[in-house]
């Protein structure tokens, strides 16, 4: 009997290394679905005839981000004590330093606490035309060691990934992909965020940008609190303001300085509201998702004719908007935030606005004197007010509605700093005498309007006046007359 088992296992591992060996052929000979699933098959007979454990680790699961995938992916790609052979190395222009990811059918070793585990990166492409690849890691280790690799490798992993992404990971901006089908789980297409936004060089009033500080460091840092009270731990901000005020920079601000991802979502590539629970399962964990200009949403404002439909999962609703905010789907992740700009805070719906939906308001208006400051530090590298134009421009700017954006465009015309300055001063005079002149041309508007008002009500008294005089006139000659024929 033991003979047989031991001739078994010896032709399931001869068989397994031809299959291995077929995995370095050339590809011209053998397709590239056919080598995948050939190794696949080896890797399964190694797997019987050894006590080896594998753990499949798939890039989704069920309709969420799956959370090892992503750690296995940054831990694997970053750490130098690894053993591995190939990886792809990527660096974009403006980008500090280098990227790595893992090359497709790449094995790696790891040793942790004497024990060896091998990772191997799967990615099948698809076999139909609009399906999508698939992506997964296979963990192998000696099954005696399950509970050290689930009780405190993987937590280590998980640990490492996140210390590698709040340290020197790079933070990424994903916006919304083209589903290839259906079942499609890759919603989010991605790349690294190279704004480069920091609360230092945010041109915005010292006491607002405190507050906003002091909120993301409370927001983070109070976990506990969260769990104690049973909330869900996200936060909401509404920026509200005029175009070019800053927004957008905000929230690169924000994401830098907290070392969030973001995820830019347009309404308008929303067609229902599971496609909008689809995009917030999706989302990782300490990111930040975005909304702009929500105000220029149809399916927003047109809130009582979107409820009517009795079908409203097929459609996006402000109803599920409400619910993405702060109902139950909002509690599916951790330490998220969700922002929302708008132009016109006026338009948005009330429903909207209310606390445990957007908790904190942040209006950015005009360029203010402090603003002024920050803008000429960034760009002209004057920190004091010695230049002589400086009093000018400021009494400018308080008596000018002028966006921080044409502030920094006039100060990075020029590089000199005198003629930089010099150019804001006409700049400005040239705004001031324009709106000016448009408040005076509104003034007589205005005014006309008043005394065309005036004299149509004028009009109207006369007109008045005349049907009531021409009324006793003709109550008088009745009674007149009717008095003569009683007479008579």
């Amino acid at each position: 009997m033991f003979n047989i088992a031991s001739k078994v296992l010896s032709t399931c591992a001869s068989l397994g290394g031809t299959l291995m060996l077929l995995r370095f052929i050339p590809r011209e000979l053998i397709p590239e679905q056919l080598r995948s699933d050939l190794f696949s098959f080896s890797h399964y007979l190694f797997t019987l005839a050894s006590s080896n454990l594998t753990f499949v680790i798939d890039e989704s699961s069920e309709m969420s981000s799956n959370e090892i995938y992503r750690a296995a992916h940054l831990y694997l790609a970053t750490n130098t004590n690894l053993k591995k052979r190939r990886l792809r190395i990527s660096k974009t222009e403006g980008q500090k330093n280098f990227a790595f990811s893992i090359e497709k059918d790449e094995v790696i070793v790891d040793i942790f606490r004497g024990i060896q585990l091998k990772w191997r990166y799967n990615c099948i492409e698809p076999r139909e035309q609009y399906s999508a690849e698939k992506k997964s890691f296979e963990l192998s280790f000696n099954r005696k060691f399950y509970d050290r690799v689930v009780d405190c490798y993987l937590p280590y992993v998980l640990a490492r990934a996140k210390q590698i992404k709040e340290g020197c990971g790079p933070i990424k901006i994903y916006t919304r992909a083209c589903p290839r089908s259906d079942h499609d789980t890759s919603f989010w297409r991605s790349m690294i965020l190279a704004h480069p936004a920091t609360f230092d060089t945010v041109a915005m009033e010292p006491d607002l940008k405190k507050m906003i500080i002091d909120d993301l460091e409370r927001f983070v840092s109070r976990e506990k609190f969260y769990k104690k009270v049973g909330k869900a731990r996200k936060r909401g901000y509404l920026l509200s303001g005029p175009p070019g005020t800053g927004k957008s920079t905000l929230i690169a601000a924000m994401a830098n300085y907290l070392k969030f991802d973001i995820y830019d979502l347009e309404l308008a590539s929303i067609y229902s509201n599971s496609d909008l629970r689809k995009a917030l399962l999706s989302t990782t964990n300490r990111s930040i998702l975005v909304i702009e200009d929500i105000d220029c949403s149809i399916q927003v404002q047109d809130r009582e004719n979107r409820l009517e439909y009795d079908n409203s999962n097929r459609r996006l609703t402000l109803s599920g908007i409400l619910n993405f905010i702060d109902g139950l789907w909002s509690s599916c992740g951790d330490e998220k935030i969700i922002v929302l700009t708008t132009n016109h805070k006026d338009r948005l719906d009330p429903a909207l606005l209310r606390p445990g939906r957007m908790d904190l308001h942040i209006n950015l208006s005009y360029c203010t004197v402090d603003a002024f400051r920050i803008l000429a530090s960034n760009y002209l590298g004057i920190s004091n007010r010695d230049h002589p134009l400086f009093g000018e421009i400021e009494s400018l700017i308080q008596s000018t509605e002028v966006t921080p954006a044409e502030v920094a465009e006039q100060l990075m015309r020029i590089e000199s700093i005198d003629l930089a300055l010099q150019g804001l001063v006409n700049f400005l005079k040239h705004k001031r005498s324009k709106c000016e002149k448009i408040e005076e041309e509104v003034a007589e508007i205005e005014e006309a309007n008043s005394l065309k008002r005036d004299n149509e009500e004028k009009d109207i008294s006369v007109r008045r006046k005349r049907r009531r005089g021409i009324r006793d006139s003709n109550t008088k000659t009745a009674r007149r007359r009717m008095d003569q024929g009683l007479t008579e």
